[in-house]
């Protein structure tokens, strides 16, 4: 009987057991899953951390090299004329042909780069008056100077107003006369002169001002703007004219290089500190036996004339000090006297 209740209890706790080493299994199975987990984890954000870092300085390089080797593209600045009217004849009420004086600084930097060609052009806006129209061919004359007052370039151009006959005219007065009558419109007309087709800067005496001229007393001006455009060549025209493209190539090519300059210092590294690593346990190693070795040495020398072989002990044989029969006999009379003594109180 007593067999048997052993026996269904051990059929009992067969099961149980299993349970338990499947529950611990399954428990360390989790716990190996998470840890693994969690340092992919931690490898993926330091990937992740150091590939955002290139970016952001791959970035921040052409950047930095977009803005430093890129001229200013466009430069305009408002014309205003002046001229004497103190005429001596009452013909004329201009005495003087009508200039200005522009500068080409900004920022106390010079608006033009050095070996950068650049286009000039003068942007007039005239009023379609019969003045102009029997003014006919007028001249304009640029010139450039530089801050010692030197001419650095000069260039004089034509220009008339755009003809239309007396029909156009109406025709189109009596077509805008709506817009005419609330002001919308303007009867005027806009007239674009190029000054310079291919100006370039000397770097010995930049421009720092240009004077622009009008050869006739008669002309009538609205207003006027002087524009300055960079003709771009080679790199400067792609990154202008392409500027996504040549932003993905630039920030590319910075990313592969830093990727390849950072990729070969690690591995560097790593083959630098594998042979100290090598160096240091082998020279521990050394260390250790050396010091297994001088061990025996040097507890012999600390022990000194107290470390003895038990065949010095054997042969060592005892010294004894006799000392004179006289002395001994004084001593023995004294100690009696003290005995006696002694007794006697």
């Amino acid at each position: 009987m007593e067999r048997q209740s052993n026996l269904h209890s051990q059929d009992d706790a067969e099961p149980s057991v299993l349970i338990g080493w499947a529950l611990v299994k399954l428990q360390y199975a989790v716990f190996v899953a998470m840890s693994r987990a969690r340092q992919r984890l931690v490898q993926l954000s330091i990937v992740f951390s150091f590939v955002f870092l290139l970016l952001w300085i791959a970035a921040f390089l052409y950047g930095t090299f977009y803005y430093s080797y890129m001229p200013q593209a466009t430069f305009s600045a408002p014309v205003n004329y002046y001229y004497r009217t103190d005429c001596e004849s009452p013909a004329s009420f201009l005495c003087s042909y009508p200039m200005a004086n522009i500068s080409l600084i900004r920022n106390k930097k010079h608006a033009l780069t050095f070996g950068q060609p650049y286009r000039m052009s003068l942007q007039l806006e005239m009023p379609d008056s019969p003045t102009n129209r029997e003014l006919g061919m007028f001249m304009i004359k640029t010139t450039c100077f530089s801050q010692d007052g030197e001419q650095v370039a000069s260039s004089a151009r034509s220009s008339i107003l755009r003809y239309r006959s007396d029909l156009l005219r109406t025709l189109g007065t009596l077509l805008f006369l709506p817009a005419f009558l609330t002001g919308a419109a303007e009867q005027k007309q806009v007239l674009e002169v190029e000054l310079f087709s291919d100006f370039t800067d000397n770097p010995y005496a930049p421009s720092v001002t240009a004077v622009i001229e009008i050869m006739s007393s008669k002309v009538q001006i609205y207003s006027s703007d002087l524009y300055i455009h960079a003709h771009f060549t080679g790199i400067r025209y792609l990154l202008y004219y392409f500027p996504i493209i040549s932003a993905i190539v630039g920030v590319s090519s910075n990313f592969i290089f830093l990727s390849f300059i950072f990729i070969f210092s690690y591995m560097r590294l790593l083959f630098q500190v594998k042979p100290q690593r090598f160096r240091m346990n082998w020279t521990e190693e050394n260390n250790q036996q050396g010091e297994e070795r001088a061990v025996p040495a040097g507890t012999a020398e600390m022990l000194g004339p107290f470390h003895q072989n038990p065949t010095d002990v054997r042969q060592e044989e005892p010294h004894f000090h006799v000392g004179n029969g006289t002395e001994q006999q004084n001593r023995d009379t004294i100690g009696q006297g003290e005995i006696n003594e002694t007794e006697a109180a």
